[in-house]
This record gives C-alpha cells, structure tokens and sequence, in this order.
C-alpha cells in the first residue's frame, strides 16, 4: 500500500477520524467506526451534499427509507438471481479472493456480465501469474459465483428461516424506487424531478480492502431522477456536468478527477459514466452516474402488480418513467476529502508539520480556543467565555494542554482552519491572537468583532 495511505491511515487513527470496528476484540474485517473527528467530517460532507442535491433545486425531493424492504423487491432487481462476485479460494491457506480483483492487480480486467464458465476460462488463461496475497502461493479452486446481499431473519421465527430470507439493503435505490409512486402522489412533484436519499446499505464483499474505500457496511448518498424517455440523455448530460462541478465546489482540484466511461453496459442501460477520484492507490471510482432507461419502474410494475407508468398532464402521454441516477459512497467522499487535504510540510529546523487543509465548509472544527497558560486562571476564564459564546455558532474546540505549539500542530493534524489565543495582552485591550492554519500567519484582533470576522472567513 503506498505510503500516503498508511500514513492516512495512522492520522485516522491517531486524531480520531476512523476506528477499526469492535478493535479491542481483535477488529471485525471491512468495517470501520466514527470517531468524534470522522463523524463530524462526515456530516459536513453529507450537509453540502443534500444542499448542492436538494435544498437548492425545486424539482429534486428527499427520502429516508427502510434499511429492511419486502424481499420480493430483490427479486425484482435482480439481486437474489444476479448480485453476484466471482470467488476463488487458495487451495494452500484457505484465503478466499475476489477474481476480477486478481486479475486487475496484473491489469486484466473482467467484464461483469461474464457467466461463471467464461469468467473460469480467463482465470484459468491467466492464473499462473497470480500469487496469493495472504501466503504467496499459486493453486486456486475452480471460480463460484457469491451472492453478496446479507440474509437476515427478521419476523421469520421459523425452524428454516434461509427458506424465505429478509435482507439488509444491498442499495439504497431499491427504496427511492418503490416510493415513487408515494412521492408522486403526496408531493407538489411532476415529471422530470429526482429523489435523493442518504443512507447505509450492506455487502458481504469477499475482499473487502483499502481502507474504507471498499467495505461490507457503508453508507451511500443517492438521487434518482425521473423522466421522460425523449428527455432521458439531456437529462443525463446535465447531470454529468452538475455533478463533476460539484466536486470542484467541494475543493477538489480538476487534475485529481476524470471521467471513466462503462464499454460494456447491462443490457438496460443506455449510458453509464464514472467520476474517478486519484487516491494514493491510483484513479478509482468516486461517484457512478447511469442512465437506467425504464427498467427500474418496470420491474418493480411486474413484480408488485401496481401500475407505475405516469400520463402527463399537458400532452396526456402516458409511459413508464426512465431513469439517470447519480451515486456516491460517503467513505469513498471521506477517504477523497482526506486524501486531497493532507499535506506534509517541511518547517524552518527541519520539522515536519502534518496539516489537513480542508475547505472551512468541510472542516470538523472551525475554531479552537486556548489560554496561553493553563495555570493561570484569568486566562483559562477569559478564553472559556469566549469558547462559550463562540461554540453556538460553530463547531468550537478548547484545548489548554501542552504549549502553545503543540497545541496548534493537533489543530492542524485535525484540519482546524482557525485558532485563538488568549494571552496577558487579552486581559489589558480585550484582543486575541487569530491564527491561520494554512498561513500560519497570526493577527491581533478585538473580542467583539471574533464572530463577524469569523464568519466572513469560513464562508
């Protein structure tokens, strides 16, 4: 792994971003925890996503459905019968691998429409070039297809609850799908207009790996737009421009992103793109965006026996809606937003300051407040009032352990863009130390203009 994500890693780990789930019992592979900086981060990330998706369009509503649906709805998907990975076991040390994976670590690549016969038949052509991860040896088992939809048995108390399985969400769309129709009814909504939800979904991913940019729980941010079918292109040409704007918003820079396009499509779709992210691993996909033609609607008409076809109202054609949706996992935007943050710089005396330069919008902690010295009272008073007052409009820190320079390196390690110092001067002419964390540059200003400069500066 290159070593800017291990040393990702370690700062997740260290300053509180991202924890090993269930660590003190040894971990639980492929899931990650939260932690007091991650949550934050990650709530930032989501609130500019359902402003950019919702609050600032008309025609584009929210939703928050069931993480457990009617099983009849995976059926109707495709993912009882098709939500599929190709499984390998090394016959030496029992490790079990995803196929395509292998084959893309020595640059072949399989399509995902392949049958299990032909997907064996590329395995086998090139399988004496692949050494096993986990113990280096190469004698693999014959190539299975592994549903990755999580059984659960909820409401099922009988004896043989795997006869008629619940299942964890293995996508959060199924559930924007099968509200369309509540949507349409309830809401001040015609055709075309979206649906966009934020919500976790679960994958029994054979080879979970890289950190958080591929896991077995996850949490996705979706929006499905419905549309007429002669407005389904347009449609989508709007929203791939929409959506690689977006990111530029969000601080990414231009040379980190670039679009993949899908050669080989399912055979509903019409067209299907990628905004790939360069991660230390290299270009991979951040956020899918597909035209689905009407088969999402379709399949769920068949399948329930509700009509869900739309007649519009001034032309009074009736059909079934076609689809473009946008796709995006919340930890691949984290792992993104951490990746595109973190900076070494080399310091006058040859130190090395770790600093993660988040845009304001997205950064954990916008301000932290210290007294100079921790032992003096009237210092440590007259900062707490200030953090008091400034913590209820932003998301505020007080720190007044260590020195002043330690003190700004965590601020830094954690992405704070401000910090304020309160000094023996403060106690004279009511001004503080404002220092910048990209800048370090530092300036005296008066207590009762902290908020309004505040606010001016982490627009």
């Amino acid at each position: 792994m290159p070593d800017k994500m291990q040393n990702i890693i370690a700062l997740c780990k260290r300053r509180g971003f991202v924890f090993a789930s269930s660590e003190i019992y040894g971990g639980f592979s492929a899931v990650y925890d939260l932690g007091p900086y991650g949550v934050e981060l990650v709530n930032n990330i989501k609130k500019e996503w359902w402003k950019a998706m919702v609050q600032e369009r008309e025609d584009i509503v929210g939703l928050d459905s069931a993480i457990f649906m009617h099983p009849r709805i995976w059926e109707a998907s495709g993912h009882v019968g098709g939500f599929a990975d190709p499984l390998t076991e090394c016959k030496k040390c029992n490790s079990r691998l995803r196929v395509d994976h292998l084959l893309e670590d020595i640059e072949i690549f399989a399509d995902e429409k392949m049958t299990e016969d032909e997907i064996n038949k590329l395995f086998d052509t090139h399988k004496g070039k692949i050494k096993c991860p986990t113990c280096g040896k190469n004698d693999w088992t014959k190539v299975k297809k592994f549903n990755l939809l999580v059984k659960a048995n909820l409401g099922n108390f009988a004896d043989d609850w795997s006869k008629a399985p619940v299942y964890l969400r293995g996508e959060t769309c199924q559930g924007i799908y099968v509200n369309y129709l509540n949507v349409l009814d309830s809401c001040r909504v015609q055709i075309p207009f979206g649906i966009a939800q934020i919500g976790k979904a679960f994958r029994n991913e054979i080879t979970a790996r890289q950190f958080i940019f591929r896991t077995r729980e996850f949490e996705q941010m979706e929006m499905q737009y419905f549309c007429s079918p002669n407005q389904e292109m347009i449609e989508y040409e709007k929203l791939r421009q929409n959506r690689w704007q977006y990111y530029l918003n969000l601080g990414i820079s231009e040379k980190n992103l670039k679009w993949h396009k899908h050669e080989n499509l399912v055979f509903y779709a019409k067209e299907a793109y990628d905004i790939e992210y360069n991660f230390p691993f290299g270009f991979k996909e951040l956020e899918g965006i597909h035209a689905r033609s009407d088969y999402d609607l379709s399949q769920h008409s068949k399948f329930s026996g509700v009509a869900l076809d739309y007649t519009d109202p001034k032309t009074k054609e009736k059909y079934i809606p076609h689809i473009i949706e946008s796709s995006v996992g919340v930890g691949r935007a984290l792992l993104a937003v951490l990746t595109e943050a973190y900076n070494e710089e080399q310091m006058e005396g040859g130190e090395t300051r770790i600093v993660l330069k988040f845009p304001a919008k997205l950064a954990p902690i916008k301000v932290a407040i210290f007294p100079l010295l921790a032992n003096k009272p009237e210092l440590v008073e007259k900062a707490r009032s200030i953090f008091n007052e400034l913590k209820k409009d932003f998301q505020t820190e007080f720190d007044d352990s260590g020195n002043i320079g330690k003190r700004y390196r965590r601020q830094d390690e954690v992405g704070t863009p401000y910090c304020i110092t309160v000094d023996f001067d403060t106690l004279q002419d009511d001004t503080v130390t404002l220092r910048d964390r990209d800048t370090m540059k530092q300036e005296r200003i008066k207590i009762s203009e902290i908020k309004n400069i505040l606010i001016e500066k982490l627009k």
